[in-house]
Formats: C-alpha cells, sequence, structure tokens
C-alpha cells in the first residue's frame, strides 16, 4: 500500500509537533523544580545573605513587576515576528544569566538591575511560550489540553523544588543558598537547551503589515474579554495571603491549615487539570466554565466568612471544604482563561495576544495580596463576602463579551 505524499507529510508534522510538545512539557518540570527552589528561599536569601534591606527588595520588585507589564506584548510580538523558539531560548539565557549574578556582590543599585533582569521578562515568557505551543498545535482543544499537561509538570516540578528550598532553609548556610541560585542558574540552561530541541516554527507576519502589539491593543473586545476574566485570578492570592492571614488573625485554628491547603491544591491541579479542559474547546464552553469558576470560588469565600473564630475539627472541616471549592475554582478559571485566550487570538499575532493576557493577569497579581489584606483587615468576615461578589459579579457577564469578541473574530 502505498501512503499518498500528502499524508506522508502530515504525519511528519504530527511526529514533529508531539516531540516538540514533549521537549516543551521536560522543560517546564525542569523550569518549575527551579522555581519551586527560588521562590522558597529567595526573600531569606536577599536579606540575610546578601544582606539587602526590606525597602530595598522590595523596590527592586516593584520596578521590575512594572517592566514586566511594560514587556509582555512586545516579547510576544516578537515571537510573531521570528521563530518563537529562539525567542523562547533568548529570554531565558537572559533570565538565567541574571539568577546566575544573584550568586556575586552587589551594591544596591546592581542588585536592582539584576532583579529586573530576572523578573521583567517573566510574563512575557510565558506568551511566548503560549504561541510556541500554538503553533505547534492547531486547534483550541488540543492547544488547551497541551498547556494542561504543562501545568500538571510545573505543579509536579514546583512541589519538588520547594522541598528543596526547604532543605536550604534548614541548613540555613550561605554555601547552601548559593548552591541553590547555582542550580536554579542551571535549571534555565537545561530549559534553554531543551527549547532549542523543539522543531523552528515560521514567523507569520501581521496582515495589513501592521505589527502584533498594534493589532491587539486595537482589538478592544479581547482585551475586555481578558482583563474582566483576569480578575479571577486573584484566587491565587486568596490562598497564599488571604487564607494565611485569615487563620493567625481571625480563627483559633492551627497555622499548619493553610499549608495543608496548598498542597491539597497542588495534588488537584496535578490529577484533574487535564480533564477539565475537556469543558473548554470552544468559546462558549469556556465562556461557561469560567462562569461556574467564578461561582465555586464565591461559594469558597462564603464557606471562609462563616470560620471567623472557628476552632477544633469542624473549623478545619470548613476550612477544607473551602480548599475542595477553591480547588474546583481555579481549575475551571485556568481552563477557561486558556480557551478564550487561544479561541479569540488572531493567528498571525499569537504571541502579542498572548503577551496581552499575562499582562492582564500580572497586572492583577501586583494588587492581589494587598486586596485581601486591605479586604480582611478592615472588614473581617465581611471581606470574605466582598471578594465573592467580586467573583461573581467578573465571571456572570464573560459569555455575552465572549460572543462579542467571537463575533468581531
Amino acid at each position: 500500500m502505498v501512503v499518498a505524499p500528502s499524508r506522508g507529510y502530515e504525519r511528519r508534522d504530527e511526529v514533529r509537533a508531539a516531540a516538540g510538545l514533549r521537549r516543551l512539557l521536560w522543560g517546564r518540570g525542569v523550569s518549575a523544580l527551579g522555581d519551586g527552589l527560588w521562590f522558597t528561599i529567595w526573600a531569606l536569601y536577599f536579606t540575610r545573605v546578601l544582606h539587602m534591606p526590606p525597602v530595598t527588595v522590595g523596590l527592586a520588585m516593584a520596578v521590575a513587576g512594572g517592566l514586566g507589564l511594560a514587556t509582555a506584548i512586545p516579547l510576544g510580538a516578537l515571537a510573531d515576528r521570528f521563530d518563537a523558539r529562539l525567542v523562547l531560548v533568548s529570554v531565558t539565557v537572559v533570565r538565567g544569566v541574571a539568577m546566575a549574578c544573584y550568586a556575586l556582590p552587589a551594591d544596591t543599585w546592581t542588585f536592582v538591575l539584576v532583579t529586573a533582569v530576572f523578573v521583567a521578562p517573566a510574563n512575557g515568557a510565558t506568551a511566548v511560550r503560549t504561541a510556541l505551543v500554538a503553533a505547534l498545535v492547531p486547534g483550541t482543544e488540543a492547544r488547551v489540553a497541551a498547556l494542561a499537561r504543562q501545568r500538571v509538570a510545573q505543579h509536579v516540578g514546583y512541589a519538588l523544588g520547594a522541598a528543596a528550598g526547604s532543605a536550604v532553609l534548614a541548613a540555613d548556610d550561605a554555601s547552601a543558598y548559593a548552591v541553590a541560585v547555582v542550580a536554579n542558574a542551571a535549571s534555565f540552561a537545561l530549559l534553554a537547551a531543551l527549547t532549542l530541541a523543539v522543531p523552528a516554527t515560521p514567523a507569520r507576519p501581521a496582515r495589513e503589515g501592521r505589527p502584533g502589539a498594534g493589532l491587539v491593543l486595537r482589538d478592544r473586545p479581547y482585551l475586555v474579554v481578558m482583563g474582566v476574566t483576569s480578575l479571577l485570578s486573584l484566587c491565587w492570592a486568596m490562598v497564599s495571603t488571604g487564607l494565611p492571614l485569615w487563620i493567625a488573625g481571625s480563627t483559633r485554628l492551627p497555622l499548619w491549615l493553610s499549608g495543608v491547603a496548598v498542597f491539597a491544591g497542588s495534588a488537584g491541579i496535578a490529577a484533574l487539570q487535564i480533564f477539565v479542559t475537556r469543558f473548554t474547546g470552544t468559546v462558549a464552553r469556556a465562556a461557561r466554565t469560567v462562569v461556574w469558576a467564578g461561582v465555586l470560588l464565591a461559594v469558597s469565600c462564603v464557606l471562609l466568612a462563616t470560620t471567623g473564630g472557628a476552632a477544633g475539627v469542624w473549623g478545619i472541616a470548613v476550612v477544607m471544604a473551602a480548599a475542595l471549592f477553591h480547588l474546583a475554582g481555579e481549575l475551571g478559571y485556568v481552563g477557561g482563561s486558556w480557551g478564550l485566550s487561544v479561541a479569540l487570538m488572531r493567528e498571525d499575532a499569537r504571541g502579542a495576544y498572548q503577551g496581552a493576557s499575562e499582562a492582564a493577569t500580572a497586572t492583577v497579581q501586583m494588587f492581589a495580596p494587598a486586596v485581601f489584606t486591605l479586604a480582611l483587615t478592615t472588614f473581617a468576615a465581611g471581606g470574605w463576602l466582598l471578594v465573592a461578589a467580586v467573583f461573581v459579579a467578573c465571571a456572570l457577564p464573560v459569555p455575552a463579551l465572549a460572543r462579542w469578541a467571537g463575533r468581531t473574530r
């Protein structure tokens, strides 16, 4: 039996794409391992080993965060004009070199510069990675499934890295911190090598000669959908900031409970994120999933509001029930936002559109810890109800907004 040439080419492309996705998957796991290690130790490393005042660290992070918002779309647009793989490799190498610089003594301004170079491109790198996945596989459903597998690898790697970081903190020795910094820099080198092995993707110049950044900034429906949906990313600070503050200041529950909730969430994401993406393969289904996500996150907030002054087994049970609702909401939010961002983007400006999506989420994340700190310290249990209302108010209009955006594609 003779295979038609077109079928042979299609099969070859499928094999190349599958190999590329596997390399990206391993790269995501490796980089997440380094991230888990780094985010466990960086605060103490900066203040106790590099002897940077907390004010300086805060200034460096603020500068880097602002630059990250400004560079996400341009970096994504570069992936549209050139090979997305090479753009991602270049960003990875730059960040790896910056990480290695943390192992060297530095004055205040050098520290700020290194932090800006390391942190600022992170959002843009995520956008480029998503654009690269979209270039390797066609169709919203396949793309979202690939992104879900990467997120599973990310959480597994992050958990292993956090365990290694805990060992560094237990040693609490300058040499142990230095080894951790070098190991994280090495993870960037390995990530760059794996990414370089991904098949090249041809650039797709934007139609009408306009750069991708200009296209997405003119696409008001897409920006509105991504902006509204990104507000649900408050759910991440809900666990990392809101829950520990609440347990410590407004309940009589054990402090370790927030750590258990985080662990349960990570395990649930690793087990269920791929499954949830089955419900986000079209714009309409992704939008409905976002609505359910907002409702589930709101239920989680309402449950936590009932635990003011709680103690004992009953209080622990309610918090864990809230954590399960939070997990379901986070899974739906992430899967739904992926579905909307890739289904509504222009194929000739994938990177720029994903940069806009990342910039919207990063903007929310800049203010998210302050939102929970102010809400819970000012309104106590009412702060949870306020955030619950925000989740519902953001989620309910998404189907109508998505239909509007869909009509303009």
